[in-house]
């Protein structure tokens, strides 16, 4: 019970905040629209940016962490896109656009909070290393499976250029190769803009659980109810399970597991929707998915934070 009064809760209370003034009228929804902007396309990059930019890229970038985490994220996809195929019949876009709700958890919006507050501030290196290569491997496999199954035979060279594109137009993916570039090149900011930046990255969290709470009072789990159950399922449950059997086979430190776990366990994030949107396909799922999936966490994650060491 402490650990859900401690950690869950206040980030769940930023969100409803958010919901709350939205739904009653005291935020505007073009409001939400803007500092959804600011957090995804700026604050969020540049908190991505610092992170990557300070990781010590041979000590965090652990191979069985990333393999943990994203053997759950290929299983969620799967189930996701299987389920919606042989249980519920949908054309085949529409599973992959399922298949992407189990795939693409909130690793950043919720998955940080929770973790820093559960876990600590130092903690998030393990985070930082698996979202570093969270939008690139989703965006990559989710768009490479839907040009496949929209155009079956088309030719792997025009299929590259689309998931190219749909990538390094992501603003998260952009930040990311930034903060590797700077790594790499061991790139020392002036103070000014080192202090800018601070000033950015503090920001973005409350304020994209603020925008995020607000986001959510469009997505009315309309119909489908058994097909938001199932997306939510793999998001929630089969993910994060994948990624704990996997993460302990392996032996990953208790700091790297936790990390794999928590972020796993994460409801489905924004970028679901605006997939399915962008593509036509199951965005009722879709949108439905990230709401009733960001309520059931709030239950899920309790019991990941009481199972984990």
């Amino acid at each position: 019970m402490q650990a859900l009064l401690d950690v869950i809760l206040p980030v769940f209370l930023v969100i409803g905040f958010g919901y709350v003034a939205v739904w009653k009228g005291l935020f505007s929804d073009a409001g939400v629209e803007g500092l959804m902007k600011f957090t995804q396309h700026f604050a969020i990059p540049c908190l991505l940016f610092r992170a990557i930019a300070g990781l010590d890229l041979g000590q965090e970038f652990d191979l069985s962490l990333l393999f943990s985490f994203y053997l759950g994220a290929l299983g969620g996809f799967l189930a996701g896109l299987f389920g919606a195929r042989l249980l519920f019949r949908r054309p085949w876009p529409d599973c992959v656009a399922m298949g992407f709700c189990g795939l693409f958890s909130n690793s950043v919006l919720l998955g940080l909070p929770i973790a820093e507050r559960a876990f600590g501030t130092a903690a998030l290196q393990y985070n930082f290393a698996i979202i570093a290569v969270h939008a690139p491997f989703c965006y990559g496999l989710g768009v490479t499976v839907m040009e496949i199954v929209r155009n079956p035979g088309g030719a792997p060279l025009d299929t590259a250029r689309k998931v190219g594109r749909a990538m390094f137009r992501n603003a998260l993916v952009i930040g990311i190769s930034l903060g590797f570039l700077a790594n790499f090149t061991g790139l020392v900011l002036p103070d000014v803009f080192q202090s800018a930046l601070d000033m950015m990255v503090r920001a973005a969290l409350p304020a994209a659980l603020f925008g995020l709470g607000g986001a959510l009072v469009r997505y009315r789990p309309e119909g489908d109810m058994r097909a938001i159950l199932w997306v939510s399922g793999c998001s929630l449950v089969l993910h994060p399970a994948i990624v704990f059997v996997t993460g302990t086979a392996l032996g990953l430190s208790t700091g790297a597991l936790r990390a794999a776990v928590i972020t796993a366990a994460m409801a489905p994030g924004v970028n679901t929707y605006i997939f399915a949107d962008m593509y036509g396909a199951a965005r009722r799922v879709a949108a439905s998915g990230v709401l009733l999936g960001t309520a059931l966490s709030l239950g899920t994650v309790w019991l990941w934070l009481l199972i984990l060491p």
